[in-house]
Parts: C-alpha cells; structure tokens; sequence
C-alpha cells in the first residue's frame, strides 16, 4: 500500500476484503454458468475466451483490491469498462434469440463486483453511475429493455447496490477522519498537561517567589517583582492553574467559565468562583475571559505596587455575572470618557465591546483612593449574541 493513502482511505479496507470474498462467489457462479451454456453458443470458443478473461480479470482485482494499489478511481473506472465489454461481448457469441431467452454472458451478479468497487472508491454517486453502466451494458446484450422491473430486478438490486455501498463508505471515511481527529486532540491534551504540570511545580512557583520577595525588597527590585508576577499570571492564565490542558476549543463546543477564570489567581489576583462548572459556548468563554484579562492588565498597571484584585463569578441561571474588584488608586471622574476621546479606545474594545458583543454589559465604579471595580453581565441565550461591531 502506498505511503500516501491516508486513514480515512484505510477504513474502508474490510469493504474492499469483503468485497473480493464477494467476487469469488460470483466467479464460481458465473464459470458454472458458461459450462452449463457453452454448447448452447453460436461460438463457444469465444464463450470459453469469455470464461477465462472474467476469472484473470477477477484475479487481478481481487490482488490490486486487497494489496490496495488498485484502490483507485483510475483502476476503478477500467474494472467496470472491462466488465462492460465482457458482457457486451455476448453480442458475438450468442444468437439473438438465446439472448433474449438468457442473460448476458457473463452474469449480472458478476458484474456488479464492478459497482460494488465503484460505489467503495467514488461514494453513493459513482456507485450509482458504475451500476446505470452496467445496466445499459446488460440490455444492449439482450436487445430489448424490459420495463417491467418484476422481471428485471436486476436494475433495482444494481442500482440500490452502488449506492448503498457508496453511502457506507463515505460515512466510515467520515468517521474515522473525526476520530483521528479526537485522538491526536487527546495526545496532544496529554502532553500538554504533562509540561504543564513541569511547569506548575518549577517556573510558576520561581515567579511567584521571585514577585514575593522582590516587593518586599522594594526599590528597583520591585519592578523586577512586577515583571515576575506578569509572566507568571500569564503562563498560568497558558496552562490552567490546575495542570487542565487549554488547548483551543473549536465552535460549538463549550467550556468552563469557572476553570478558566480560577487560572488567573496568583499572589496578587483572588478568584471565588462556584465550585461546580459553568458551562457557556467556547467563543463567549474567551470573550469573557478576554474582557477579564484587560481589566486585570489594567490594574496591574494603574491599581498601585500593592494592590489586590478580586475576582468574583456567580450564576444567576439566566446570566452569568463576573466582578474584577481592585483596591488601588481608583481613577477620577471622567476620565475613562475622557480616554475614549482622545481615542485611546482600548477599554472600550477591548472591555466593553466584547461584553456587549455577547448581548451583555459592562460597568465600572470607580473613584478617587477608592479602587476600580468592573460587572460584566452575560446573557446564557445564544439567541441574545449580537455581532460585535
């Protein structure tokens, strides 16, 4: 099997054994067949000509199928060319009359090996399209189209074959390519929570002593502090303060507010949060947590050296509501609005537009010595999420 065929193509493997199990069966039928009619034939030796093409030809199909070089829409399209003109070929060996009293030499149940492969490689459409090819050949070599499927139920069981098969194999190409998916998604959680848990017992509690003990030296220590705490929320905030894997989740999917909200603690940062999970849509998670981040960058930068910040979730059933508490410098009246008009809109876009964005609110107090506090208000409806403009 070539180094380029992929898992999804590997899935349908037990068809295309099945398959040739299948076609062996119907060599055994159709040779019985041709033994029993040969004297009946205007030729016979063309009819055993006939009788030995069909069992080389399904040998070497039966080889290319199952060792998988064969299992290609090139090949596939010759097998049900070479089946057609097989059954063409009773145009030559029999009389009109015994055509018309027999089917075509050799048998449709021979033939439809050639839909079965087209319907495994091509899906329902091409399966449906080998088996019309088949049907057309097989009512050439008779003479006439009979209407009346009561007599011809070949045409349905044909048909119902390449389509069915078609449809079969696509769902497990499907399948198994979600699967690959899942696992190399679970190796890759795996890994990642193995370093995280390195990295949680090493360079986390580094930083954390490194932004302890360098307020309490103070001086230019402290910036030194400041830069260790920064780094720190941040690979907390990558890893998941309890080594769970924050790999990026796809749309549609959900997450927990509360888990991700929990990796922001630090020294600094205090998170209360339900003990049980809250789950939302992945997209509104990290636009929550996204509009927590700044206000957290924000009073680390504004709040003061020893500044607190609590963060607080709850759920309210309807919504969920988050507080990011500061008890800094707090900020004077006007002046956020007086930020927004100089156009420096980073708390806008970056804060209040992505609540709002989600059909929810943002507020702030704040005041002079009396610290900063921001309420984000989210709606759980999906219906409520407006497009962020």
């Amino acid at each position: 099997m070539s180094a380029e065929r992929t898992d999804a193509d590997d899935a349908v493997g037990p068809l295309w054994r099945a398959g040739q199990v299948f076609r062996a069966l119907t060599v055994v039928y159709a040779l019985g067949f041709q033994i029993a009619v040969v004297d009946e034939l205007e030729h016979p030796a063309v009819g055993v000509a006939v009788a030995v093409a069909v069992v080389v030809w399904s040998v070497a199909c039966a080889v290319a199928y199952i060792r998988g070089f064969g299992r290609t829409t090139a090949w596939v399209v010759v097998d049900v060319v070479v089946v057609c003109l097989l059954m063409l070929s009773t145009l030559v060996i029999a009389s009109g009359q015994w055509r018309a009293d027999h089917q075509s030499v050799p048998t449709t149940l021979w033939a439809a090996n050639a839909v079965i492969s087209a319907g495994i490689q091509t899906g329902a459409i091409g399966g449906g399209v080998a088996a019309l090819a088949v049907i057309v050949s097989s009512t050439v070599a008779k003479g006439f189209v009979i209407v009346d499927l009561t007599r011809n139920s070949a045409v349905v069981i044909l048909l119902a074959l390449g389509v069915v098969i078609g449809m079969g194999s696509v769902a497990l190409r499907r399948a198994t390519v979600r699967l690959g998916e899942a696992t190399r998604l679970a190796a890759a959680t795996a890994e990642r929570d193995r370093l995280s848990r390195h990295v949680h017992d090493g360079v986390l509690q580094v930083l954390a002593l490194i932004a302890r003990r360098g307020r309490e030296i103070g001086g230019p220590t402290g910036d030194l502090a400041e830069l260790a705490a920064e780094q720190e929320r941040l690979l907390r905030a990558l890893l998941g303060d309890t080594g769970t894997s924050r790999m990026p989740t796809a749309h549609g999917t959900t997450r927990d507010l509360a888990a991700d909200l929990r990796a922001r603690a630090d020294d600094r940062v205090t998170v209360s949060a339900p003990a049980a999970p809250i789950t939302l849509p992945a997209d509104h998670v990290a636009e929550i947590v996204g509009a927590v981040d700044n206000a957290l960058d924000n009073a680390a930068r504004h709040a003061g050296a020893d500044a607190r910040v609590y963060v607080l979730l709850e759920d309210l059933a309807d919504t969920v509501v988050v507080s990011v508490r500061d008890d800094g410098v707090g900020m004077a009246p006007g002046r956020l609005p007086e930020a927004a008009a100089q156009g420096r809109l980073g708390v806008r876009q970056a804060i209040v537009g992505r609540i709002e964005a989600l059909g929810g609110s943002a507020r702030v107090e704040t005041a002079p010595g009396a610290g900063t506090e921001w309420e984000f208000t989210v709606p759980r409806r999906p219906d409520s999420v407006r497009t962020r403009r």
